[in-house]
């Protein structure tokens, strides 16, 4: 039973009205229109808090790519009232950190501490989105890092067939660019870049204030009120749309091993077919169990490490398969996966499916005990969906879900699509996409 100032706060909420909310969790809007989002767990001793932000790489203009992974970095680097080491050793004398993480369509800034020192985190997440100095020194200095960070990722030829991967997928588009940007992109930006780029995206509509944990849902909403009234209440610029293209990234080279993915055009987070895609990539490739581990590592040894995935973007999403494997495997190995892919398009068992959503549903149910997960994934519900999502809904969601609906996506995934091909190292005899293409629509 709800009391009356329960009631109350839901009735006013207007996230609550599409759902209940889930149980425990408390939602609030501050006039310029940034959320604050509380999941409690009152067992626990610690709390898990952040800010998320609806901007990432793929909101970034041509002349601006990297922007956003640069900001990232940049906002620990000293405030008008803290220096970088101020930062790191105030967190650190309670026992917390605090750190950042960039994507293709958000930023977040987020902190774990005790339940004690919550009032501290918020204070400092708020310097440093507000008050960041952005001083020519420091920018110069974290450029080089990230030059460093880029280089190390292209010394990598499996973080170098994912972003040629992406690339591939999105020719020409902010969302098929690797995040970290250019080295010269990256050391072009000033600090004035910066300041511009946080004023066009960082606005109170579009940014969320989540934390999970031993908290106090009024409390926060208190200091919110404070540290973040700043943000601006108008909307900020909206990305713009990405549409898929596929094509191949293949390179040849002398390497020990081969990378390969294969991939096709996934579900946006908002489709209909989203979760059946998030379940059809577990079935395929998701675990020691999936078709593809057992046919082409247990059965043959083709490969070392096989598995499939899908990513969901607000508009947009990605299908694949990565394979690594010896260059004298590549001639057996592409025929079996592709045979594989097809046949989910003709039939699926119960079980599979069965087996499928339990891993889903498991790590789902394994990572609410976690706060940082909770705080993290309740803030991309409200930013994706406007509202939180109780676990009940997903797996009603899940359960849903039928093998003849799997497979009839899986033909259309896979049988009607242009699939996107990205391979380095020994891969010269390797099909082209279109003779895959051929393989995965014949009946």
């Amino acid at each position: 039973m709800l009391t009356k100032n329960e009631a109350a706060r839901r009735d006013a909420n207007p996230l609550a009205k599409a759902g209940e909310l889930p149980r425990n969790v408390e939602v609030s809007k501050l006039p310029n229109g940034l959320t604050v989002v509380t999941d409690r767990m009152d067992h626990l001793e610690s709390a898990a808090l952040g800010v998320w932000v609806k901007a990432g790489s793929r909101d970034e203009l041509d002349h601006e790519h990297g922007i956003a992974h640069l900001l990232e970095h940049m906002a620990f680097k000293g405030t008008a009232s803290r220096s970088a080491r101020d930062i790191a050793e105030q967190i650190e004398n309670v026992g917390g950190d605090v750190n950042a993480a960039t994507s293709a369509e958000t930023t977040s800034f987020y902190a774990r501490v005790l339940k004690d020192d919550v009032p501290l985190a918020i204070d400092i997440l708020s310097d440093i989105l507000t008050n960041s100095l952005f001083e020519e020194e420091e920018l110069r200095r974290e450029q080089h890092v990230i030059l460093q960070e880029i280089g190390a990722a292209m010394d990598s030829p499996e973080d170098v067939v994912f972003d040629n991967f992406q690339a591939a997928a999105y020719s020409g588009q902010a969302l098929g660019r690797p995040i970290m940007g250019t080295p010269e992109t990256v050391s072009s930006f000033s600090a004035d870049h910066l300041r511009s780029y946080l004023a066009d995206h960082y606005h109170g509509p579009n940014m969320v204030l989540a934390a999970s944990g031993n908290v106090d849902h009024d409390a926060i909403v208190r200091m919110a009120e404070t540290r973040f009234a700043s943000f601006g209440a108008a909307p900020a610029r909206e990305p713009v749309g990405c549409r898929y293209s596929g094509g191949e990234a293949v390179h040849n080279k002398a390497l020990q091993e081969a990378q390969i993915v294969l991939g096709f055009e996934g579900r946006a987070y908002h489709a209909r077919d989203f979760y059946a895609s998030q379940v059809l990539a577990t079935l395929l490739g998701g675990g020691m169990s999936s078709r593809l581990f057992q046919e082409v590592r247990e059965k043959r040894g083709l490969c070392y490490s096989i598995y499939a995935f899908h990513w969901g973007f607000s508009d947009t999403g990605l299908f694949g398969i990565h394979a690594a494997t010896e260059e004298a495997d590549i001639e057996q190995l592409m025929p079996v996966m592709l045979e594989e892919l097809r046949k989910a398009g003709d039939f699926i068992d119960e079980s599979e499916l069965n087996r499928a959503r339990a891993q889903i549903s498991a790590g789902l149910m394994m990572s609410m005990e976690s706060p940082a997960s909770r705080a993290g994934q309740i803030a991309r519900q409200i930013l994706l969906y406007g509202r939180p999502i109780s676990n009940d809904e997903l797996m009603d969601r899940l359960q849903a879900l039928t093998v003849d609906r799997l497979s009839d996506l899986a033909a259309r995934l896979f049988g009607e699509a242009q699939p996107t091909v990205s391979a380095i190292g020994p891969v010269a005899s390797l099909p082209s996409s279109a003779d895959m293409a051929a393989h995965l629509s014949a009946r």
